[in-house]
């Protein structure tokens, strides 16, 4: 089968919106030769030619996942979303709602030992019990796994911490290396930062605040103002960037609704703490006074 440039670009808009990670036989160093095979002429490096010189590691990548992904017995698809929230129904009759620019990938069929998913961004599952096939969450740092229970995934790539929150039964959260593991309770979460490598027990007196999002709220309960600035621009689909870093561990506590817009949004935070903001080539731009 030829494929195209496009149908090439749109395997590679795939891999980047999917936090699957092949391992073993389907590898990017074991598999990259069979993905020649099936690429008409000479393919050794197309890639880089679209994107420039990063995109060599990225073709290994789609190499192992093109591989592993038609070398299973039902194809995956992948849920995106943009500046909406939404909620789907996985074959299992587990409800997954995603929050805004968030990605599921997950098989057509749940047909393996596991119910393996793949997320990137935020989502609410409500999992259909199944105790001889457990429900697995898979992100680009850790794993959750479980047989039946609500809970929430907070896993975005551009921040620092992974956190999950249990709401009913109990479920498990490990790094990938399986060095640390954590079974929570209802009432309690576990935050992975990626930086220092290390998954911390977090008991919550209001973990509603958590999955606040479905309703269009926004609580900020001293977060600092790089996440602050995160889920306000995954709300209202404007990038929003802190040119000065030292401004970047500001901690605030506030509450909004969604409804109230940006700007006004902003202001208030502003009076928070002392900061200036403009808006500049589709950007908003914080910076120290």
């Amino acid at each position: 089968m030829r494929y195209t440039d496009t149908e090439l670009e749109q395997l590679l808009n795939r891999l980047v919106a999917s936090t699957r990670t092949p391992r073993g036989r389907f590898a990017a160093a074991n598999s990259y030769k069979l993905l020649e095979k099936r690429l008409p002429g000479k393919r050794s490096f197309p890639l880089v030619r679209w994107i420039g010189a990063a995109a060599a590691m990225v073709a290994l990548c789609v190499a192992g996942w093109f591989v592993a992904d038609h070398a299973q017995t039902d194809s995956l698809q992948t849920i995106y979303t943009q500046a909406e929230v939404r909620t789907i129904s996985l074959p299992d009759g587990t409800e997954v709602t995603l929050n805004h620019f968030s990605s599921l990938t997950y098989p057509k069929r749940f047909q393996q030992q596991e119910r393996t998913v793949s997320l990137c961004g935020e989502a609410y599952f409500e999992v259909r019990k199944d105790t001889k096939h457990p429900f697995v969450v898979q992100t680009d740092a850790v794993d959750i796994r479980v047989l039946g229970t609500q809970f929430n995934v907070k896993a975005y790539t551009n921040i620092p911490e992974i956190k999950t929150t249990l709401f009913e039964g109990s479920v498990a959260v490990s790094d990938k290396n399986q060095s640390e593991r954590i079974v929570l309770r209802p009432n309690e979460s576990a935050i992975y930062n990626k930086v220092e490598g290390s998954l911390t027990l977090v008991p919550s007196s209001n973990v509603s605040n958590d999955i606040a999002w479905q309703n269009g709220m926004l609580i900020f309960n001293n977060l600092p103002l790089i996440e602050i600035a995160h889920q306000l621009s995954n709300t209202f689909g404007i990038p929003i960037r802190i040119a000065d870093k030292a401004l970047q561990e500001y901690r605030i506590t506030a509450r909004f609704e969604q409804k109230d817009g940006l700007i006004p949004i902003l202001r208030l935070l502003q009076h928070a703490k002392s900061f200036n903001y403009i808006e500049k080539n589709k950007e908003i731009i914080l910076s120290a006074p």
